[in-house]
């Protein structure tokens, strides 16, 4: 090999392997592949906002309950950053599907609703909405820690 040839090669060797001497200056995003169907990052408390806020509470398998007019949430899919599923109202009798695109680190999502029926009709005219949501955490974040006293 040439002495210029080897300069080169040692010079591309050195830049991979010290990563061109730049560090990342933002927060970095994590992508989290669901494509396994792994649901266990739909447990907890979810606030969801359409007009109102709701918590809905979320088992590992994210299948639950929310507290307006005794509503059921109920996962059927989760794959890649989609979230497919239904819900009930047991106290006005209505049932319908969703559909939600969760951000990359699974902690909000943007989403759109419907009825697949409405007491005894099974075909309702009525339209759904859209909705998001947020993963509630225990972790407060930095900017939201009170001033020492």
């Amino acid at each position: 090999m040439s002495l210029r040839l080897a300069s080169v090669v040692a010079a591309v060797a050195a830049l991979m392997l010290t990563g061109c001497g730049h560090r990342a200056t933002g927060p970095l995003s994590v992508f989290t592949d669901h494509s396994a169907g792994d649901r266990s990052v739909l447990a907890g408390e979810w606030e969801y906002e359409d007009g109102g806020a709701v918590v809905l509470r979320l088992d590992n398998q994210g299948n639950g309950t929310y507290a307006f007019k005794d509503g059921r949430f109920e996962t059927i899919r989760l794959s890649g950053r989609t979230w497919v599923g239904k819900w009930s109202q047991k106290e006005n009798d209505r049932d319908g599907g969703f559909r939600v695109t969760l951000t990359a680190d699974s902690v909000e999502g943007e989403g759109t609703w419907w009825y697949e029926r409405i007491g005894a009709d099974t075909s309702p005219s009525e339209k759904g909405g859209t909705f998001h949501l947020t993963k509630k955490t225990s972790v407060t974040r930095l900017g939201d820690t009170p001033p020492a006293p």
